[in-house]
């Protein structure tokens, strides 16, 4: 998954990790810093990083945060996270409004497991693996199973990935985003 683009997030780590009261792990800050928040195929999102206290962005880390902590106190969890209570940090959100998220509870962001809010079967679910890690294993189809409820990035292999500065440049130019075909629609309905 090439970059197409420069990143477009400036982000100051410093700044999110005194404001959350933990470093954030070297995979997401080494993504965000190459591709920038975005989305791979059209389908998954990866947010956008923002200090606690700051005005929530719409699909930013601290609205999906909000909406992944709502979600956990009234949504079922698969076994080994039952009678948990991870401190939940969404990275992620797909196209079936899955949340991903990590629970960084533990004092190591690098051990931070990826917990999954699948709306598929309306259930938490835990990969011991980083985010970058996650993304690589559902591009190679390298879990048992789908964790995510669109299963279009299952063994995709190759994606393409949009940060939103590129998105909203090749919509302005009259392509498709996904396609880079001309589109006599491109633009017309907002992003």
């Amino acid at each position: 998954m090439p970059p197409t683009a420069e990143s477009d997030t400036s982000v100051d780590w410093a700044q999110m990790s005194e404001s959350w009261g933990k470093e954030f792990p070297l995979d997401f800050r080494h993504f965000i810093e190459a591709y920038g928040a975005g989305t791979i195929e059209d389908c998954l999102s990866v947010l956008k990083p923002e200090p606690r206290g700051a005005e929530p962005g719409p699909d930013d880390m601290l609205m999906e945060t909000a909406n992944a902590k709502s979600a956990w106190t009234r949504e079922p969890k698969s076994a080994d996270l039952v009678d948990t209570a991870p401190e939940l940090i969404a990275w992620g959100l797909d196209s079936s409004s899955d949340l991903l998220c990590w629970d960084a509870s533990g004092d190591n962001p690098e051990s931070w497991p990826v917990l999954v809010r699948s709306r598929g079967d309306n259930l938490w679910s835990r990969y011991d693996c980083g985010m970058v890690e996650f993304l690589v294993r559902v591009l190679r189809a390298d879990f048992a199973d789908c964790p995510l409820s669109d299963v279009s990035l299952w063994g995709k292999r190759q994606a393409a990935f949009l940060n939103r500065c590129e998105y909203q440049r090749l919509l302005k130019a009259g392509l498709g985003p996904w396609t880079g075909e001309p589109d006599p629609y491109a633009g017309m309905f907002g992003d």
